[in-house]
C-alpha cells in the first residue's frame, strides 16, 4: 500500500486500541511517514466513565506510538462531536427515530474533522484501523469493499465515504482478522494487545440511552397512550425517546399476545402496537442516500441490503429519486425496518451506497 514520493505522510487514527494500534504499525512498517493522534471527542461525566477519549485510552496509544517512534498528539473535538454527534443523536430519539451515531462519527468526524486537520498538517492519508477494505480500480476509481473476516466486517458504517476520501483513505486491516491483529499486538509487545473492545455507544457507556437524551437535552419524558392500529388505548408509555421499532421488552403491558413497538407517532405522542406479523415492510424509503461511485445509477438496480449493523443482507431493488432519495423494494417482507437507521446496498463483497431510512 506504499505511496512513494511527496504523499507518503499518514496521519493515524489511535484510540488507544489494539486495532488501531496495529494499523498504525503495519503503516509504518510500509514505509509511510507516519504522525500518531488521538481525536478527543467526549469528556467522562461525573462518575468517571466513558468508554472512549480517556486519559488511559490517551496513555495506551501514546505508548504504541513511543514504541514505532513516531509522534503522537491529542486533538480536541469534544465541542464539535457534542453539537454535531450528541446534539443530533438526542433529537433524533425526540422525533422518533433511531439514530446510528457511528455512521455519523465517521462521516463528520474521523473523515471529515481529521481528514481537514490533515489538510492543514499537510498530510496526504488518514488511517484507521476500521475491517474494511479499498480497491482502486484500473479506471482510476475506489471501491468500498467487506472486510476479508466477515465477523469484523465494518463496511456497513463507512457507506458514506466519497471517491476524494476513499482515495486519501489506508485501512490496513482489511484482510485480517481480530486473532492476527492481537497476536501481531503481542508480538510487538504492545500493551493493550489483550485490551477488550469497546462495545457500547461511546459517549453512553452504561447503555441507558433514554437517561442520557433526557441528560444531553434537560427535557423531561412526557408520558402518553400506548394504542393499537385502531387507536384504542392500551396503557401509558413513559416518553417515547424510551422505545424503538420492534420492541418488545418493557412495554409493562399485560396482554394475551406478545405486543410489539410498529410505530412512533410524535405529532400525538403515540406508540403504535401490534403484533409480530405487523412488524413486515415491503420497501423502505431513504434520504441522503451517498453512491460510491460518486454518482447515482440511471435506473433502478437490484442488490442485496442491511437495514442494521447486524441485519443480515436481504435481495432488494433499488431505485434512485431525485434530491438523494431512494426507494428500496425488498422481494420478501423485511422486519422492523426503522426509520433514522442507515440502510446499506451490497453487491457481492462491495458496497454500492446507502442512506438513511425514514
Amino acid at each position: 500500500m506504499l505511496k512513494t514520493g511527496s504523499d507518503n505522510r499518514a496521519l493515524i487514527a489511535m484510540s488507544g486500541g489494539v486495532d488501531s494500534s496495529v494499523a498504525a504499525y503495519l503503516t509504518s512498517q510500509a514505509g509511510y511517514e507516519c504522525t500518531g493522534c488521538m481525536m478527543k471527542l467526549f469528556e467522562a461525566d461525573a462518575s468517571g466513565e466513558s468508554s472512549c477519549c480517556s486519559a488511559d485510552d490517551a496513555e495506551d496509544a501514546r505508548s504504541v506510538a513511543r514504541k514505532l517512534g513516531i509522534p503522537f498528539y491529542v486533538f480536541n473535538y469534544t465541542d464539535r462531536f457534542r453539537s454535531e454527534i450528541i446534539d443530533r443523536f438526542a433529537d433524533y430519539y425526540l422525533r422518533g427515530l433511531t439514530p446510528n451515531p457511528c455512521v455519523d462519527c465517521n462521516r463528520i468526524m474521523k473523515f471529515g474533522a481529521l481528514m481537514q486537520r490533515a489538510d492543514e498538517l499537510g498530510i496526504r492519508y488518514i488511517v484507521t484501523g476500521h475491517y474494511a477494505r479499498i480497491e482502486a480500480g484500473a479506471d482510476g476509481a475506489f471501491r468500498l469493499k467487506k472486510a476479508a473476516d466477515p465477523a469484523k466486517d465494518q463496511s456497513y458504517v463507512l457507506y458514506q465515504l466519497t471517491q476524494e476520501q476513499l482515495s486519501r483513505i489506508l485501512l490496513p486491516l482489511g484482510e485480517m482478522n481480530k486473532e492476527q491483529v492481537r497476536a501481531l499486538a503481542a508480538e510487538r509487545g504492545f500493551i493493550n494487545a489483550r485490551k477488550s473492545d469497546s462495545q457500547d455507544i461511546c459517549f453512553i457507556p452504561d447503555g441507558d440511552v433514554a437517561g442520557a437524551v433526557r441528560r444531553f437535552t434537560g427535557a423531561d419524558p412526557v408520558c402518553g397512550d400506548f394504542t393499537d392500529k385502531e387507536g384504542h388505548v392500551l396503557g401509558k408509555h413513559r416518553g417515547i425517546c424510551e422505545y424503538t421499532i420492534g420492541q418488545r421488552r418493557g412495554l409493562g403491558i399485560a396482554h394475551e399476545t406478545p405486543l410489539y413497538v410498529c410505530s412512533i407517532d410524535v405529532e400525538n405522542n403515540r406508540i403504535i402496537l401490534g403484533s409480530n406479523s405487523d412488524l413486515f415492510s415491503q420497501s423502505a424509503r431513504l434520504r441522503c442516500v451517498n453512491w460510491i461511485a460518486g454518482k447515482a445509477p440511471e435506473r433502478e438496480i437490484s442488490c442485496c441490503v442491511r437495514i442494521r449493523y447486524h441485519a443480515p443482507e436481504v435481495p432488494a431493488i433499488v431505485k434512485p429519486l431525485p434530491d438523494g432519495a431512494a426507494l428500496v423494494s425488498f422481494t420478501q417482507p423485511v422486519r422492523a425496518v426503522t426509520p433514522g437507521q442507515a440502510a446499506v446496498f451490497y453487491d457481492g463483497e462491495y458496497v454500492l451506497g446507502g442512506g438513511e431510512i425514514v
